[in-house]
């Protein structure tokens, strides 16, 4: 498929009729997730034989679909999740877009799309930051998530990679993911459904994975927890990883075990994070499958002290209970664990600026 050479000069169209001041801030006194949604947008398309064309920052808007559009039959989709943060000291950061820059292509690949150079992918996030600064929240916990995503637009029906496509960001200031904030959450065991299979969509973050997951996390609400974790599909034995994170298992003697990434996982960006930061203090850390009976029996001896799970939206995120159709288990007491605790500030001291940033993992957008 064609590529630019040269990045994209974006047409920037401020909103017209953008949000009144006092509307945005009431809404910013009481943020869920995902409801609440910026001014803008940042749109950039392709077409086979000229490909990636017309970037633009323009008004928030919903896109002219039509019923024919291959997205609609046949799920040419994909998306990343990624945040803006404002540090104390004022600036505008995110938090190694390089990396989701890099994830979005491989995804794109193995949904047969169109890969798009990873400059035009940070322009389009930068420069949407930019016009919607004022959006980005400033109380503890609050960001500005970012959603860029790709879909195929195409009108026609027949099996085979579409001929268009459109690329799009756009922004949601949010609070913490999981209701009453930082609190462990409880975990459903999945018996009767799979997230994915070797040789499938499990490495790629496309629509259908969690498309796929809705059922068994729709169970899980109903068993009372607050998500779902899912075993392989081949043996229905190894822990794979929740409906929307990854999931990490702290031992009696101080390491981690963690399942390993082989393309039904997703590679988490935060996962990658945690396990540097992990290594960095001399926690060690092994990438090796974990069976369900082994958390069940390592939880009732003790053996497993925290368990915890990880993403760009709920960060990091403690496993207090654990419930299967045959009964439940605590893990730590049902409390967020001390190696849980260290990591997650270490972390998010580096998402706010608020540590040192011996990485150089902070992109911070200038001007804004």
């Amino acid at each position: 498929m064609p590529s630019n050479s040269a990045p994209l000069s974006f047409d920037i169209k401020p909103n017209t009729n953008p949000m009144p001041e006092t509307d945005r801030l009431a809404a910013f006194e009481n943020l869920g997730f995902g409801t609440l949604f910026t001014d803008h947008m940042a749109v950039i398309r392709w077409s086979e034989g000229k490909g990636w064309h017309s970037a633009e920052i323009t008004a928030r808007a919903p896109f002219p679909i039509d019923p024919a559009a291959s997205v609609l039959h046949y799920a040419q989709e994909i998306f990343e999740g990624m945040k803006a943060y404002r540090t104390a000291d004022g600036r505008a950061v995110l938090f190694r877009p390089e990396e989701n820059a890099r994830r979005f292509n491989e995804s794109a690949r193995r949904m047969a799309m169109p890969d798009l150079p990873e400059a035009d992918f940070l322009a389009a996030v930068e420069k949407l930051v930019a016009i919607d600064a004022k959006w980005i929240p400033k109380a503890e916990g609050s960001s500005l998530y970012l959603r860029p995503f790709m879909f195929a637009s195409e009108t026609f029906l027949g099996v085979r990679p579409s001929k268009e496509y459109i690329f799009c960001v756009i922004a949601s200031p949010v609070g913490p993911y999981f209701k009453g904030g930082a609190k462990p959450v409880s975990i459903w065991v999945s018996q009767d459904y799979t997230r994915a299979a070797p040789g499938g969509t499990g490495a790629a973050k496309c629509g259908g994975n969690y498309a796929a997951s809705l059922v068994a996390q729709a169970e899980a609400y109903a068993k009372g927890c607050d998500q779902v974790v899912f075993l392989d599909a081949a043996e229905h034995k190894w822990v794979e990883e929740l409906g929307g994170m990854n999931v990490f298992f702290v031992m009696e003697d101080g390491s981690i075990v963690t399942p390993p990434l082989g393309g039904t996982i997703l590679p988490g960006i935060t996962r990658k994070s945690l396990i540097a930061l992990a290594r960095e203090e001399g926690v060690t850390v092994n990438e090796k499958p974990y069976s369900f009976d082994e958390w069940k029996a390592d939880a009732a001896s003790g053996r497993l002290k925290e368990a915890f799970a990880c993403g760009t939206a709920a960060v990091v995120a403690a496993i207090g209970t654990v419930k299967y159709p045959q009964g439940e288990f605590q893990i730590g007491g049902g409390e967020t664990g001390p190696l849980t605790t260290r990591l997650r500030d270490a972390l998010v001291g580096i998402q706010r600026g608020q540590s040192n940033d011996r990485h150089g993992w902070i992109h911070v957008i200038d001007g804004v």
